[in-house]
């Protein structure tokens, strides 16, 4: 396996973070995203049992992934007005959480923080646009602080619309985490071509796969890696192409339904295909 290969885990409640990082450790991975929707989790006592597992068994985190609790939407119905920083109803509280979130990856020496920024709008006219780069820019600020760089996860919006949004920020520590499942899922962009675009900000990368939208209401579905729509073995290269050296990371959200893959299975698959494939 090489070194740069990771797993995203997401910790739910204290007792989890140790469970969570085993099973890292466990399936052989050497680097890890980490991520939370529960701020309570940012604690110093957290940091401390997480630093110590990561000492003990030479696992490094890669980047760590603030979301927020609240009403959530996974869709385009109530995806706008739910998701991510976009909604003025919960733009300032989530706004806080971020900056809560980068404080606490400080404390564990993790250099990217990454979160969806939400549906941004790709009119840059759009009354409620300054505020959202506003907010963004004080994230920015806030993680600069910490010595760190934010990342936005691909997803709710167009490749260019992000690259004008980074411009419009202006800061000089702004990166992409990009998932290219999302880009196909939201039927914002082609993975590969999306390297042109973003190619010089891509921080972090999410292994991940999924089908185009088939109406408009709802995402397109997730897949196995390899069997989707953003043409894996070309993405890959590509990343290599522009000088690509960070990690890996494989993010499995499959539902577990009758006769399909069990999130182990699902990983072990991808483990497989990367290792034919890197």
């Amino acid at each position: 396996m090489k070194k740069d290969l990771g797993l995203l885990i997401k910790f739910t409640s204290a007792e989890t973070i140790v469970p969570l990082l085993q099973r890292v450790v466990d399936f052989g991975f050497p680097t890890c995203q980490i991520s939370t929707y529960v701020p309570e989790l940012y604690t110093k006592e957290n940091a401390e049992t997480i630093n110590s597992f990561c000492k003990k068994h030479d696992l490094e985190l890669t980047m760590l992934w603030a979301g927020w609790p609240g009403k959530l939407e996974w869709n385009f119905v109530g995806g706008p007005d739910t998701v991510g920083l976009v909604p003025k109803t919960f733009r300032r509280e989530r706004t806080d959480i971020i900056k809560m979130g980068s404080d606490f990856a400080k404390l564990l020496g993790i250099q990217y923080v990454a979160s969806h920024a939400g549906f941004i709008p790709e009119n840059m006219t759009d009354p409620e646009y300054p505020g959202l780069i506003e907010v963004l820019k004080e994230i920015a600020l806030h993680c600069k602080q910490n010595g760190q760089v934010f990342c936005f996860e691909t997803g709710q919006e167009t490749p260019i619309t992000l690259l004008r949004t980074i411009e419009d920020i202006g800061t000089d520590n702004l990166g992409v985490n990009l998932d290219p499942a999302n880009l196909i899922m939201y039927g914002k962009g082609n993975a590969v071509d999306s390297l042109k675009i973003l190619g010089p900000y891509v921080k972090g990368v999410h292994i991940k796969d999924g089908l185009y939208p088939t109406n408009g209401r709802e995402l397109g579905l997730e897949v196995p890696v390899g069997k989707g729509d953003v043409d894996m073995p070309l993405f890959l290269k590509r990343l290599e192409e522009i000088g690509y050296s960070g990690a890996y990371t494989i993010e499995i959200e499959l539902d577990r339904r009758e006769g399909e893959q069990s999130p182990e299975e699902a990983i072990n698959e991808a483990i497989d295909y990367l290792k034919s494939h890197l």
